[in-house]
């Protein structure tokens, strides 16, 4: 495909084609990743810098992408009946295979041939917006995912990535960052008195500015996606043996319950 075929309108729409589009800090390659889209995923075009577009979210959230990750808009159909991915392989209309992570949603003319799609007017039903629902796919959908910065699916995350994808399957929007969903919702309890889904913050800077969240389970147990653990794991915060949890617990800043009701 040339480059001149998927030029996009500065303002403008696109949508991700790619299983996974990394969101970059500057217009190069080699500046930090900042966050993910994934396939079937708009994106709002705000500026363009030769091959790269500054784009921004459904969330908000602004980055760089190079356009190889983009297409308009208008080339997405909706003939699959808006079909999200929850760990998929597809095969385009040209016969190619490629895996989608969760979340993602296929695109015109994709059929899959292993894995798991829902119907996107489905999710509210398989996903409630409920506590207990919340957790259990905070334990499931993203069990062994290897810490990645900027990272939002299974396939590798980081904290706060973990945790907006796993609100948003819910019908939680949330922001980006830790130290945005920070200020979302109303103050909850202390950390060994965590509920299910509430969020728990955490800090290890001198000026106490969030730069971790992982998600409660309630039982004294939380969920999170941690650099210190390599990635996935769930912590007993009562267990006085291990050092990384006496870590946290002196990290610890305060928790917020995200849900508008219980």
């Amino acid at each position: 495909m040339s480059s001149e075929s998927v030029r996009l309108s500065v303002p403008g729409r696109a949508i991700v084609r790619s299983p996974v589009a990394p969101l970059y800090k500057e217009p190069f390659v080699r500046s930090p990743q900042i966050s993910q889209r994934v396939c079937g995923h708009e994106v709002e075009v705000l500026e363009v810098r030769d091959d790269w577009y500054r784009v921004r979210g459904s969330d908000r959230y602004e980055g760089w992408m190079h356009w190889g990750f983009l297409s308009p808009a208008r080339d997405n159909g909706s003939s699959n009946g808006a079909l999200v991915s929850l760990g998929c392989v597809v095969k385009d209309d040209g016969g190619a295979r490629r895996a989608l992570p969760l979340g993602a949603r296929l695109l015109h003319g994709d059929v899959a041939e292993s894995g798991e799609t829902i119907a996107e007017h489905e999710l509210s039903n398989r996903f409630p917006r409920d506590a207990k629902a919340i957790t259990i796919s905070a334990q499931k959908m993203f069990e062994g995912v290897s810490y990645v910065w900027g990272g939002v699916t299974p396939w590798g995350a980081d904290c706060s990535g973990f945790v907006q994808t796993i609100f948003g399957l819910h019908g939680v929007p949330l922001p980006r960052d830790a130290w945005m969903q920070a200020e979302c919702g109303s103050p909850s309890g202390a950390l060994l008195e965590l509920r299910p889904a509430d969020l728990a913050f955490f800090s290890d800077r001198e000026d106490k500015r969030v730069t971790h969240v992982a998600i409660g389970l309630g039982g004294r147990k939380l969920v999170h996606v941690a650099l210190g653990r390599g990635g996935y794991a769930i912590e007993k915060l009562d267990d006085a043996t291990d050092d990384y949890v006496r870590a946290l617990r002196e990290r610890f800043l305060y928790s917020r319950d995200v849900l508008i009701s219980r």
